[in-house]
C-alpha cells in the first residue's frame, strides 16, 4: 500500500508541476488556492503520522537490539530533516510536532487532516501548550478544536488556567535561554537578533528611539535617519567604540589577491557571515587601516582548478589549531546537508577505528548537534575522492539513504588567473 501511495504521489506531483494558470479567471484562481491550501494541510497531517511511525520504528529496532536507552532516539530528527530538505534543528522540531499531534493532540491532528486547520496554526497550538502535562494538553486539545478560528488566544488562556505553575516555569526557562545571534541579510547586511525578556526589549528599543530623537532635535544627528541613529547608538554602546572607529574584534576576510590588490570583482568570504562584494571587502580592509586597527595578511593555498584548500595531515588524533582553521575556512558552516549552523566541532569523517587520518580530507566542520547525531547506530560517513574539485563527503542514514555535501568554493579569481595564493585579511583592534 505504501509503495502504491508513493507512486501516486509522485505522479500527482508531476501533474501539479505542469499545471497551467487560470487564464485570467480570478474565481477559479481562488478555488485553486483554497484546494491547494487544503492539500498542504492534509499533507502536513500525513507527514506527522509518517514521522511518528518512522521514529517509533527506529526506536523499537534499537530497543530490540538492546542498545542503551540514550541511543534509541539519536539522529532520528536529522533523518527527518534530510527527507524534508531542512536543517537538523528544524528536523527535531518536526519530530516533536509529530509526536505531540499523534500521541497527545488527536483532535488537532484530525482538524489538520480535514484541511480546516493549517500547519502554522497547528504549530502555534502545539507550541503554546508545550509546557503542560500530556493530560492537560489533551484537555486543551478537546476544548479548543471545536472552534479553530480562536484557538491560539484561547490556548494561552487555557494553559494558564490548567497549570499556572508550568507557565511560570516555562517563562523562567525562556529567560535562562536569552541569547544574541546573527544571520545574513541581503545586500551584505546582517540581522542581529536578541532574545530577551519582553520588558527589557521594549525598554531597550524605547531608549534607543528617545536618544535618536534627541540627537535629531538638537541637530547632532549628522544627517542620519532615526533608524540609522538607533543602529549606530546600539553599536556604540555595545562595543564601547564609535561606528567610525573600525571593527573592535578580529574578523577573518578571505579574498583573492586580485580582489584586494588589483580591483578584481570576485566576492570575498567574511567568516561567520558569508560572501560580500569585492568593493565592500576592499572597503573593510581600508577602513581598518585608516582607523588605526591592526591589519595583517596571511596566505593560504588552493587548487588552481577548483579553489579547494590544500590538504594538511597530522598524526594527532585531535585536530591542531592550524588544521581547524583550514577546515573552518573551507566549510564555512556545518557540513551536514541543509544545516547552516556555525561550526562548533571538528571531527573525523572516517573515525580512527576505521583508520581515518587526521587530515583536511578526512575532517569536517560540524555543529554540536549534528556531530552527536552522526554517532547514532546505522549512520555512515565517508570522504569522496573528488580530484580537481571542492571537498565532498557522503552521509548515509540508517534507512539506507545517502546525501552528499560539497564544500563551498573559495573566491574564484585566483584560480582563473592560475595563481594559487588566497589571502586572509585579519582585521582587529590595535
Amino acid at each position: 500500500m505504501g509503495a502504491v501511495l508513493l507512486e501516486e504521489l509522485r505522479a500527482f506531483t508531476a501533474r501539479l508541476q505542469c499545471a497551467e494558470t487560470t487564464s485570467g479567471d480570478a474565481g477559479l484562481g481562488i478555488e485553486l488556492l483554497d484546494a491547494i491550501e487544503t492539500l498542504k494541510s492534509v499533507g502536513c497531517a500525513v507527514q506527522a503520522v509518517i514521522t511518528d511511525d518512522v521514529a517509533t520504528s527506529i526506536r523499537e529496532d534499537r530497543k530490540a537490539r538492546r542498545l542503551p536507552r540514550s541511543e534509541w532516539a539519536r539522529g532520528v530528527g536529522s533523518q527527518i530533516a534530510f527527507a524534508r530538505r531542512e536543517s537538523p534543528n528544524r528536523g527535531g522540531r518536526h519530530l516533536g510536532f509529530a509526536l505531540a499531534l499523534v500521541h497527545e493532540m488527536p483532535h488537532t491532528l484530525a482538524l489538520l487532516r480535514s484541511g480546516r486547520l493549517n500547519e502554522w496554526r497547528a504549530t502555534l497550538l502545539v507550541r503554546e501548550t508545550a509546557c503542560l502535562s500530556a493530560a492537560d494538553r489533551g484537555i486543551v486539545d478537546r476544548r479548543l478544536c471545536s472552534d479553530p478560528n480562536s484557538l491560539i488566544a484561547r490556548a494561552k488562556a487555557l494553559a494558564v488556567e490548567l497549570d499556572a505553575a508550568a507557565v511560570v516555569a516555562r517563562h523562567r526557562k525562556a529567560v535562562s535561554e536569552r541569547r544574541v545571534t546573527t544571520r545574513p541579510a541581503p545586500d551584505s547586511m546582517a540581522y542581529l537578533s536578541v532574545l530577551m525578556p519582553v520588558e527589557q526589549a521594549v525598554c531597550l528599543q524605547a531608549t534607543l528611539g528617545w536618544d535618536a530623537d534627541s540627537l535629531i532635535a538638537t541637530g547632532n544627528g549628522g544627517g542620519r535617519t532615526r533608524n540609522q541613529l538607533m543602529v549606530d547608538l546600539l553599536f556604540d554602546r555595545g562595543t564601547g567604540a564609535e561606528v567610525t572607529s573600525g571593527i573592535p574584534v578580529t574578523v577573518n576576510l578571505v579574498l583573492s589577491d586580485e580582489t584586494l590588490l588589483t580591483g578584481g570583482h570576485e566576492a570575498a568570504q567574511l567568516q561567520g557571515f558569508g560572501p560580500v562584494p569585492a568593493g565592500i571587502a576592499r572597503q573593510l580592509v581600508a577602513d581598518a587601516i585608516d582607523g588605526d586597527a591592526e591589519t595583517s595578511l596571511q596566505r593560504i593555498y588552493a587548487c588552481p582548478q577548483s579553489g579547494s584548500l590544500t590538504a594538511l595531515e597530522s598524526q594527532s588524533r585531535t585536530f591542531p589549531k592550524s588544521l581547524r582553521t583550514l577546515i573552518d575556512l573551507r566549510d564555512q558552516t556545518c557540513r551536514t546537508p541543509w544545516c547552516d549552523a556555525p561550526i562548533r566541532h571538528h571531527d573525523h569523517i572516517r573515525s580512527h577505528r576505521e583508520s581515518g587520518a587526521t587530515s583536511a580530507e578526512n575532517g569536517s566542520g560540524l555543529c554540536e548537534a549534528c556531530n552527536y547525531a552522526k554517532e547514532a547506530p546505522g549512520w555512515t560517513a565517508r570522504p569522496v575522492h573528488n580530484p580537481g574539485r571542492t571537498h565532498l563527503l557522503d552521509v548515509g542514514t540508517p534507512t539506507g539513504h545517502h546525501y552528499r555535501s560539497t564544500a563551498p568554493p573559495l573566491p574564484a579569481a585566483a584560480r582563473q588567473s592560475g595563481v594559487e595564493a588566497v589571502l586572509i585579511a585579519q582585521l582587529r583592534a590595535s
